[in-house]
């Protein structure tokens, strides 16, 4: 029998954002208003939120630009309506040119495309996708609490581990550095007892409300009440800006 050893991009995925679940209520409630059609779920990664809309039932278009990530949510998805699409968010093209009614973008990945030129060049080709009266959904993150434990020592977070066949997978945040257009996120990441420390850096584009509101309707987007989930013991809270067609 081959053993197919643990990929590290799915491991590290699913250990640092696998067990984040307060914004599901939210993806689901909105599934619910938007029953008819696909689902369009940008940044799917490993298949969170993805997996849990489609074992409610619903047709999910998982969106990600990494290959084993989708590779990962397609062994997952065995029996579920779940089809994947590897492409940038800001230049994809759907299967069929397939119009949706509702597409989500979770846990910050509309801060991940580069300022406001990635941004809006998500819009465009979203808005091309979605029928009329559709909703675009995006998760913000706003209010994150600076820290850096090379100068603060033990007050960082917890760190997230795991045990795949016997091997210990730890990872730490270590620093939040707030810029002029930039938050920087660092953790530190560690497999088993090797002395050597991989450093993963993730740089979210500073956005309010209030700004990506203003994008979206300079695109023919109306704008909605933006909702809110809360913040947990583990996780920030985030912002959802609801943009209609």
């Amino acid at each position: 029998m081959v053993v197919k050893k643990p990929v590290p991009v799915v491991v590290w995925h699913d250990l640092e954002c696998g067990s984040y679940r307060a914004d599901l209520s939210l993806w689901r409630e909105l599934a619910d208003a938007y029953p008819a059609g696909a689902i369009l779920d940008v940044g799917a990664g490993s298949g969170r939120v993805t997996l849990d809309l489609a074992r409610r039932g619903r047709r999910v278009i998982a969106l990600d630009h990494d290959p084993a990530l989708l590779a990962a949510l397609r062994q997952r998805a065995a029996g579920l309506d779940i089809e994947t699409v590897c492409a940038d968010a800001r230049s994809f093209q759907l299967p069929d040119d397939e119009r949706l009614a509702l597409c989500i973008v979770p846990m910050q990945t509309i801060q991940l495309l580069g300022g406001a030129a990635g941004r809006a060049a998500f819009l465009r080709r979203a808005r091309s996708q979605l029928r009329s009266g559709a909703l675009l959904a995006c998760a913000l993150v706003t209010d994150l609490e600076p820290f850096d434990y090379a100068t603060d020592g033990g007050l960082a977070p917890t760190p997230e581990v795991c045990r795949i066949e016997g091997t210990l997978y730890r990872s730490q945040p270590t620093r939040v550095q707030e810029g002029t257009d930039t938050i920087t996120i660092e953790r530190h990441r560690r497999v088993g007892d090797a002395a050597a420390v991989e450093q993963d850096l993730i740089e979210l584009d500073r956005v309010s409300v209030a700004q990506l509101e203003r994008e979206g309707a300079a695109l023919n987007f109306h704008p909605q009440p933006a909702r809110s989930i809360p913040t947990t013991a583990d996780h920030a809270g985030s912002e959802v800006v609801m943009l209609r067609v």
